[in-house]
């Protein structure tokens, strides 16, 4: 018995030994690897492909001047994955090609909608952060839902510019409490309502050429029907949380439930 005990020890030792050999002359084997230079320089080309692939890893500059401006909107949060889908929805699917174009723009404006060419402008020359675009996309892509949805008249009505200008200023999350901060504007009673009625002032402002009289009265005569005009969020997404919830209930807006 002591001798049958003995010899299951050896054999585990042999074993035991044997793989400690074979580890070892792997690992000579993974040490002596020498990487050649073009061997090196497909992996580095590899990464930077994979990195330019990755519309989340491209900066805006690059987004828009590669073939992934779709899907660097697409990905860039639920308020746009929501319009877009609300568009589709409402036959007017957006195409990368068609209607998207990046520029060099005047001044200091970010984007714009164009209704002769249903085209979104990306001013990529005056945006330089991923939630800047987010928040141009997002603003111009309200617009262009108007201009699905509905007969707008852009350039002679000031009161359907208006309208849409305070649905894009309200739904798009220009007036969010961050952005607020972080432009160091304070408030708290109504302080959405008047940050709303200010960015849609400027920007009638910037497109048309009226008197702020003109252009405040005309605000004020549209502002509570559009202001409560929430679709296709159902809300105000206030942040990226509500927006995500309005996203599902949007997805969600065909479904039935029944108590089985």
């Amino acid at each position: 018995m002591t001798l049958l005990i003995k010899s299951r020890c050896r054999r585990r030792k042999r074993l035991r030994s044997r793989q400690r050999r074979r580890r070892a002359s792997r690992r000579r084997k993974t040490s002596a690897t020498v990487y050649t230079p073009s061997a090196a320089a497909a992996s580095s080309s590899r990464a930077r492909s994979e990195r330019v692939s990755s519309p989340l890893n491209t900066s805006v500059t690059s987004c828009c001047r590669s073939p992934w401006t779709l899907r660097c909107v697409s990905h860039s949060g639920p308020y746009a994955k929501l319009l877009l889908g609300a568009m589709k929805s409402s036959g007017c699917t957006v195409y990368k090609d068609r209607h998207f174009s990046c520029e060099d723009c005047d001044g200091t404006v970010s984007g714009g909608f164009d209704a002769a060419t249903s085209q979104i402008v990306l001013c990529q020359n005056n945006i330089h952060q991923q939630a800047h675009m987010n928040r141009v996309v997002t603003h111009e892509l309200i617009h262009a839902f108007d201009h699905c949805r509905a007969r707008v008249d852009w350039f002679s009505n000031f009161r359907h510019l208006a309208c849409s200008e305070i649905r894009a200023a309200n739904l798009s999350g220009d007036c969010s409490f961050v952005n607020e901060i972080s432009r160091f504007n304070f408030g708290l009673k109504e302080h959405h309502q008047a940050c709303v009625r200010g960015r849609a002032l400027r920007s009638i402002l910037a497109v048309r050429k009226v008197s702020r009289e003109e252009a405040e009265q005309v605000v004020d005569e549209v502002f509570d029907s559009c202001f409560h005009d929430h679709a296709p969020f159902g809300r105000i997404p206030h942040n990226k949380k509500d927006a995500k919830f309005a996203y599902r209930d949007y997805e969600n807006r065909d479904r039935y439930y029944a108590n089985l």
